[in-house]
């Protein structure tokens, strides 16, 4: 099961946060939009029985969440650090508004000479809040009114939304400070360890297996019995050192085929949250091999198993040199590629999409390619050619299985494309690529 967790915020720093999002498929956001800091604390407290943890933006919000709520789960903020000051100093210094100095809240000195030293623009006049760690809106709006006014700084630049959209409506010289993509990964990190349910899946069992791509073709080229035997345990000592990366146990079911059992929160610390196999690339700068990869989740090591087996029939299916996941929920993670991955997660609710798509011919593997695909680049219109190449397929095959898709509905022809010589080629659309793929 995904965990739970609420976000409250304004539209655009939700928006922001919920891009950082898709890297964590194990969360499943319920979003609350405010329209400024006073509406939190009552939003929290109506999503508190529905989700596991609650992330809120700036101090402001959790102090007056910490005050006015009766917590009952972990509560985190996202922080403004130095790293969210980069884009706007250089924004401002594009546009020539930092030539009068900047007059500053919500970050420490520190943070914002180290932010102009690295710009190379220290010299900077700076001028920096010193009330209150906690200030109300209206007193910093007030300071920064009236360092303008006095001349003392050319822009102001704040933490508070509210305060820059009082400053924007008087006119004066403003930026509104958010949080890095890096900030919200680590708080995003951070509640995740936090959640009930993610301490209890930490010692959950994980099996997985592995496959040496095309082995009969590596043995036919070795000279004799003896190089087979010393590429075997070259491979077995490799796949060994990467299981015991991961506190594992590991045994060879065939001459080229692994099984190892570790737990969930190991593997997924180092995977990077189901990202990368860095199994893959040794294997492939050491002996020059690819490996398929079946990773299964489950409530007892019978399902994990039989999932880690069905998700090592994906990575086959898709031609080799990928990894999929499939977790206790059935959903899928992948194909994840080994060297530059691609994630993509299927969940339950494509369970229609998924059956209708494998009926048309449309197997899992092409399903997620696209979805990746569309996912990373907004493309959901091919010509035959484009699709051959992304599915890895003949040209004629992609033929096939454009008439089978549009015949079931899954795709319709969008129209001609004009070439310069030859005849113009069909453009197909699969329409259910645009509102499936950010899901």
């Amino acid at each position: 099961m995904q965990i739970k967790i609420g976000i409250i915020g304004i539209r655009p720093v939700v928006d922001k946060l919920l891009k950082v999002l898709k890297a964590f498929p194990t969360f499943m956001p319920i979003v609350r939009i405010v329209q400024d800091e006073g509406e939190v604390p009552a939003a929290a407290e109506l999503l508190m029985a529905e989700v596991e943890a609650l992330i809120l933006f700036g101090a402001q919000s959790h102090r007056k969440v910490k005050e006015k709520v009766n917590v009952t789960i972990p509560v985190h903020y996202v922080p403004l650090t130095g790293a969210g000051l980069y884009r706007t100093l250089f924004q401002a210094l594009q546009t020539g508004r930092l030539d009068g100095g900047i007059c500053i809240d919500s970050l420490t000195r520190t943070m914002v000479t180290n932010a102009l030293q690295d710009l190379g623009i220290e010299q900077t006049r700076i001028v920096l809040y010193n009330g209150p760690a906690h200030a109300s809106a209206d007193k910093l709006f007030v300071f920064h009114q009236q360092q303008l006014n006095a001349g003392a700084c050319s822009l102001a630049i704040t933490g508070v939304e509210s305060v820059a959209r009082r400053l924007s409506a008087a006119g004066a010289a403003n930026e509104w400070l958010v949080p890095s993509d890096q900030d919200m990964s680590v708080t995003l990190e951070r509640a995740l360890l936090s959640t009930e349910s993610r301490r209890m899946k930490e010692s959950q069992i994980v099996v997985g297996m592995i496959k040496v791509d095309e082995f009969g073709k590596l043995v036919m080229k070795r000279g004799s019995e003896h190089e087979v035997q010393k590429l075997k345990l070259d491979i077995h000592r490799m796949v060994l050192d990467y299981v015991e990366s991961l506190d594992g146990y590991l045994t060879p079911i065939g001459g080229d085929e692994y099984l190892f059992f570790t737990t969930r929160g190991i593997f997924e610390r180092e995977t990077g949250g189901y990202k990368t196999i860095p199994l893959a690339k040794d294997a492939n700068q050491s002996f020059g091999i690819s490996l398929s990869f079946g990773v299964g989740f489950g409530t007892s090591a019978n399902e994990a198993g039989t999932n880690a087996r069905a998700a090592l029939r994906k990575s086959r299916e898709a031609g080799g040199n990928t990894c999929f996941i499939i977790r206790e929920d059935q959903t899928l993670i992948g194909p994840l590629e080994m060297s530059d991955p691609i994630q993509t997660v299927l969940s339950p609710t494509y369970s229609i999409l998924i059956k209708q798509a494998e009926e048309a011919g449309m197997t899992s593997a092409y399903l997620s390619k696209l979805l990746s695909y569309t996912a990373k680049f907004g493309k959901y219109e091919y010509t035959v050619h484009e699709l051959a190449a992304l599915l890895d397929i003949t040209v004629r095959s992609a033929h096939r299985l454009l008439l089978l898709w549009i015949d079931n509905g899954l795709v319709d022809i969008a129209g001609m494309e004009k070439v310069p010589k030859g005849r113009p080629r069909q453009i197909y659309r699969f329409s259910f690529l645009k509102d499936k793929a950010m899901i």
